[in-house]
């Protein structure tokens, strides 16, 4: 008589904590806010009515549709703002630790893609890294110019055709930028 029912308040709480764990363990920057909303079900879940997230097997498990994922917004993954307050700038230090990653790797058949879009991408991260630094961009002048010549050769197109059109120079940047950085007074790595 009461199993129905404990199982539906036993997959309300367990999909309450997975929503509680998802918002702090998320990249969102209030998740108070988010918490509150999510504690918000808490009231009608726990009602002695079947629960919405129980499969339909009736094994208690919350269904995929019921189990919320925290996606990071465009607007994060752009680094366009989105009106919320947004995370602190990236350290130097992380990004080349990013871009360092990438120098026992090569382009490789089946890896080229991935490897050549890695090293655009870990490049680009760590020149808003370094403008954003609280040094300002004048302490990693030789860096910022070599991406920025780079960016220009590239013209824009980010495509693997285009990367690799532009392997030697894409490739020829990363290392001359990480001989700079090893050889920069401040240790960076």
């Amino acid at each position: 008589m009461y199993r129905p029912t404990l199982r539906a308040a036993a997959a309300a709480a367990l999909t309450v904590t997975l929503a509680a764990l998802t918002v702090s363990c998320g990249n969102d920057a209030e998740p108070k806010a988010k918490a509150s909303s999510a504690a918000s079900p808490t009231a009608a879940a726990s009602a002695p009515s079947p629960s919405p997230s129980a499969s339909p097997a009736g094994t208690g498990t919350p269904s995929a549709a019921a189990t919320p994922t925290a996606r990071p917004s465009a607007s994060s993954a752009s680094g366009i703002p989105s009106g919320m307050p947004s995370a602190p700038p990236e350290l130097v230090r992380d990004a080349f630790a990013g871009l360092q990653a990438t120098l026992n790797d090569s382009c490789t058949p089946g890896n080229c893609a991935y490897f050549l879009g890695r090293v655009y991408d870990e490049l680009h991260r760590l020149d808003r890294a370094m403008k954003a630094d609280a040094k300002g961009p004048g302490h990693f002048p030789e860096p910022i110019a070599q991406i920025a010549k780079l960016d220009k050769e590239l013209g824009g197109d980010r495509t693997f055709e285009n990367l690799k059109k532009h392997q030697t120079a894409l490739i020829g940047t990363r290392d001359q930028i990480n001989t700079w950085m090893q050889d920069h007074p401040d240790d960076y790595r």
